[in-house]
């Protein structure tokens, strides 16, 4: 990694906080045990990936779609192999990995001479044995690159989902097929529109490749250690000052990378340890970091690969999907610090002294450059609408601003370490991107994507809430196995075309709701894999982790809800009730957040009674629609106005509060 990342771990070590073995990125070492040869072979296919992403994007050289995404493909899927092992003990790259990095090497450079022959001519099914042979080779490298990218269990989902097509015939009732051959399967996977070749790979090609090279820069650069610096200098001295700053930092940081588990173990490794010595229980330090790092996923502008593939999906303007997710994570985060600071008031915890803390003006002063590339970012995207162009513009307006500043200034010898990044970033993004494209082919191929659509809106009738739970149900039984993108994908060709028909909802709230549920996964028991993985830094019950980062973060539960049945929420609606209902909704969560920890500005600590009726009121709050608003609004100020509901706290004891 980084500079910045060594850093981070040098202090985690300091704190004591043991991040699990199974979550250490091991890429760096693997990759320096590499012949140097394959080591420059690396570094210059990353290069050579950059270069080949701004000829096509900024059209310098006339490439057709298909050509460049198989070259892109023969620059970065090798690297899944080279850097990832084929097995636990694999710890230095064998033939196991060299075999398959010269097989999708030779196939992609093959499909790429052949991909004029591929538009223009028919290949479902296949014509030829070598083209059967070509897609069954590519086919079965690309299930190996999702093994060693996200798992035994990833990979049986979707072999299961590619191939569905072969058995779908025996399926029962809305989920059977017509039948088709495992040959026309294989081919209509890899060499469809529809599948491989289609939405998935565009969004990774033309879209999230931009990003990933900013986010590259930017880490090389520094961007983690300034925004957790900063970080520490505004929220650290405040009470219960570093979950704070875990909350803040997680947000920063997850502008960059998009990624829940990559956030819990950069940022975790320093707030956790951070957080436990100021008095926060390990379960409270470890659930706050897994709902802040899964914030981070839907955090703009540089939000998870699921933004990217939504924004294609629906066919709408990238910064509408910004735009959209805006008030809503800025809810979430709201939400979370209102949690801490009722704690830290009930408990009694301070902040840190101010001379630990770094000064906010000698922060800014050294990394002001990342700042003014985050919101030329906004600017690009939103208001001049420069789509995929714009994180290739800031990442040369980054490069230019270093230039300023002597401590940002990228050396000659940084540049292995960020074409490094950059080819781990894209080869393991293909490596979890690509395979789910074989759901979509599933589906496809089939049929079977509007018959379950149509069912459910059968199903449904005049009803929303049951369809709605069927969706949440699997949303978040895909979430927990980490396939947020998979659940994305079948969701958003089975689910959002019968809740447009069923309720005629808008499109974006429908699909922004799907990919919070998704995410929400990552907190929710019993297999919260954000709180699981919290647990491990922060040597706590995981159990007892994940149910309190299901409580921490139930903002994200009931948020999603309110903007699929109010969408001004997600800026698709009159400005007036924009203002309106998040003002509504700032309120309910204080009233949520103070009957979830039991403590209430001004008023002080609550009764157990009161909590209960104060937490359902916030509900009602939040809901937009005003007969429940106002009743909520009253619920609260009468159950206040009670003698006995609230009374001054009276600090725990160390021992009370483990």
């Amino acid at each position: 990694m980084a500079e910045t990342r060594s850093e981070i771990h040098a202090t985690a070590d300091a704190g004591d906080a043991r991040v699990p073995e199974a979550y250490l990125d091991r890429t760096l070492e693997r990759y320096h045990t590499l012949p140097a040869p394959m080591r420059w072979y690396l570094l210059a296919s990353s290069a050579a990936g950059v270069a080949l992403a701004v000829m096509y994007i900024f059209a310098l050289v006339p490439l057709l779609d298909l050509t460049y995404y198989f070259l892109l493909m023969a620059c970065y899927l090798p690297a899944v192999f080279l850097l990832l092992p084929a097995y636990p003990g694999e710890h230095r790259a064998g033939w196991a990995s060299y075999l398959p990095a010269a097989g999708i090497l030779f196939l992609t450079l093959f499909m790429a001479y052949h991909s004029r022959s591929l538009i223009f001519g028919t290949w479902i099914p296949v014509r030829e044995t070598w083209q059967l042979v070509t897609a069954a080779a590519i086919f079965v490298l690309v299930l190996e690159a999702a093994r060693r990218s996200g798992g035994y269990i990833f990979l049986v989902i979707v072999a299961f989902l590619a191939l569905y097509p072969v058995f779908a015939i025996h399926m029962p009732g809305i989920l059977w097929g017509p039948p088709t051959t495992l040959s026309r399967t294989i081919a209509f996977n890899v060499f469809s529109g529809d599948a491989m070749l289609g939405v998935v790979t565009r969004v990774v090609a033309e879209t999230i490749i931009g990003f990933l090279v900013l986010a590259a820069l930017m880490v090389a650069t520094g961007a983690a250690d300034f925004f957790l610096k900063l970080a520490l200098g505004l929220m650290g001295t405040a009470r219960g000052g570093p979950a704070k700053v875990s909350v803040l930092a997680s947000g920063f940081f997850g502008s960059l990378s998009g990624s829940i588990f990559g956030n819990v173990v950069s940022t975790g490794s320093v707030t956790i340890p951070s957080m436990k010595r100021s008095g926060f229980p390990g379960h409270y330090a470890g659930a706050l970091e897994a709902c802040a790092s899964t914030g981070g996923m839907l955090m703009p502008p540089v939000m998870g690969a699921v933004a990217f593939i939504m924004a294609d999906f629906t066919n709408t303007e990238y910064r509408v999907i910004v735009l959209a997710a805006l008030i809503p994570s800025v809810l979430y985060y709201f939400g979370l610090y209102c949690h801490v600071d009722g704690f830290a008031a009930r408990n009694d915890l301070k902040g840190l002294p101010r001379a630990e803390l770094p000064k906010v003006r000698e922060t800014l002063k050294e990394g002001w450059p990342f700042l003014v590339v985050l919101g030329f970012l906004v600017w690009g995207l939103v208001f001049m609408r420069w789509e995929r162009l714009t994180p290739f513009y800031a990442s040369a307006l980054l490069i230019a601003l270093t230039f300023l500043s002597p401590k940002l200034r990228l050396k000659l010898k940084t540049i292995p370490e960020i074409l490094f990044q950059i080819s781990k970033l894209l080869s393991q993004t293909m490596g979890l991107l690509l395979p789910t494209s074989f759901i979509l082919g599933g589906l496809m191929a089939t049929g079977v994507a509007p018959v379950v659509a149509a069912s459910l809106v059968r199903m449904g009738g005049d009803a929303i809430v049951p369809v709605l739970a069927i969706g949440i149900g699997v949303c978040i039984i895909f979430g927990m196995l980490g396939m947020i993108v998979a659940a994305y994908l079948m969701l958003a060709l089975t689910l959002a075309p019968a809740l447009e028909q069923i309720a005629g909802l808008n499109t974006v709230a429908i699909h922004l709701f799907i990919a919070y549920y998704a995410s929400l996964a990552a907190i929710t028991p019993p297999v919260a894999l954000a709180a699981f993985l919290a647990s491990r830094i922060s040597d706590s019950p995981p159990i007892k982790t994940s149910l309190h980062a299901a409580r921490l973060g139930i903002v994200l539960y009931f948020v999603p809800i309110f903007f699929l049945f109010e969408p001004a929420l997600i800026l698709q609606g009159p400005f007036a009730l924009t203002v309106l209902w998040t003002a509504m909704n700032v309120v309910a969560i204080i009233v949520i957040a103070a009957a979830s920890e039991g403590q209430f500005w001004y008023f002080g600590k609550l009764s157990v009674w009161s909590r209960a009726i104060l937490f359902i009121a916030g509900l009602f709050i939040g809901f937009p629609e005003w007969v429940s608003t106002v009743a909520g609004l009253a619920v609260v100020a009468a159950t206040l106005a009670i003698p006995g509901a609230a009374r001054h706290a009276v600090p725990l004891s160390s021992e009370a509060r483990e």
